[in-house]
């Protein structure tokens, strides 16, 4: 790649700071492909009372950034903004330490180390809401834990909605009846299908994972008991039937799914990739919701959010190693457009980790 292509900074990219009071970060001025990202200095972020300001280590690169990028689905704009995000920073996931607290601010301190959701990961400084962040397990590296709160966050919230084990809280009674339950995760290499494949695992069931065929050696490895190659098989063909469907990649349609389904299983839908680009899949989630008081199975949706309990969960699950973050490769700050690239390319085998 030319030096042309990657974010470029106004002085250089290795120079010291000129000032305590700004920041290197990734920046975009409109949305549109990784051509709009650019490295520069901006100000420090501010806190409010609530908040914190996190020094990051590493940060994640997950879906919902590279749909902030594009401006894609248009209807996003509605909450980030019609000419171009109101945040030009982009970035959500992060992994770093305490560098200031806001006076209202109790569960963390200065020199805490912690990961979570900000407001513009992709800089050397971010901001999050107290209750958007946890304390980073000890044997956990920045990159790791980084590359966690999105994509695990959905995948869990993801399960719970599909009734997998009450929330996948393993060794609680409810975790058992997930056991000999057939799970199909749609999706199964990307960021939120690998955790999803986990958890699943974890808490008993039979899973079965779709994706490419190059990645179906990835999948197995996360623990998956079967793999579907999607070029070469449908999972709707009416071989096996699922009691729970994770479907987190394309855009099959709702007839597909059910017929994949038991009797009495359930259809858990978020993303949508290939959906038109007013809503994305969002109208086939909501037609899904409109259809499912009607029939034996139930047919669900999430939009995934990060909470503080959640993420705590999550990061005793790392501490335990019932999780294990996949980072395909990391990217230092500057090559961000390159790390984009690369993710839009869908070669992406887990999940890409960017350092500072």
């Amino acid at each position: 790649m030319t030096t042309g292509q990657q974010a470029k900074e106004t002085s250089s990219s290795n120079a010291a700071p000129t000032s305590e009071d700004t920041m290197r970060a990734v920046v975009q001025d409109a949305y549109g492909s990784a051509d709009v990202l650019r490295l520069t200095r901006i100000p420090k972020p501010e806190i409010a009372g609530d908040e914190v300001l996190v020094r990051v280590h590493s940060a994640g690169l997950d879906r919902g950034t590279w749909h902030i990028m594009t401006g894609k689905p248009y209807a996003l704009r509605l909450a980030f903004g019609f000419r171009g995000p109101k945040n030009p920073v982009p970035g959500l996931d992060l992994a770093g330490t305490v560098e200031a607290v806001g006076p209202e601010v109790t569960r963390f301190a200065v020199g805490n180390h912690v990961f979570g959701v900000g407001k513009g990961s992709f800089a050397q400084y971010a901001v999050a809401g107290e209750d958007h962040l946890a304390l980073k397990p000890a044997g956990i590296s920045f990159e790791q834990a980084a590359v966690v709160p999105v994509s695990a966050c959905t995948a869990l919230q993801a399960l719970r909605a599909g009734g997998i084990a009450g929330g996948v809280e393993m060794g609680t009674p409810a975790a058992q009846t997930a056991t000999g339950l057939k799970v199909l995760i749609t999706g199964a290499s990307g960021g939120v299908g690998g955790y999803a494949v986990q958890f699943a695992k974890a808490a008993g069931a039979e899973v079965t994972g779709v994706c490419s065929d190059g990645k179906m050696g990835h999948v197995l490895s996360l623990g998956a008991d079967h793999v579907i190659d999607y070029a070469k098989q449908d999972f709707a063909d009416g071989s096996r039937r699922y009691d729970v469907i994770i479907d987190l990649a394309g855009n099959p349609s709702l007839k597909r799914l059910r017929r994949a389904l038991t009797h009495s299983g359930t259809a858990v839908l978020t993303g949508g990739e290939e959906g038109g680009p007013l809503t994305g899949g969002m109208d086939r989630q909501f037609r899904a919701l409109a259809l499912s008081p009607f029939i034996s199975q139930k047919l669900t949706m999430i939009v995934g959010t990060e909470r503080s309990e959640d993420l705590d969960y999550l990061a005793k699950l790392l501490q335990a190693g019932t999780i294990v973050p996949a980072i395909d490769r990391s990217y230092p700050l500057h090559q961000v457009p390159e790390a984009m690239r690369y993710f839009d390319a869908g070669k992406t085998r887990g999940k890409i980790a960017i350092t500072m």
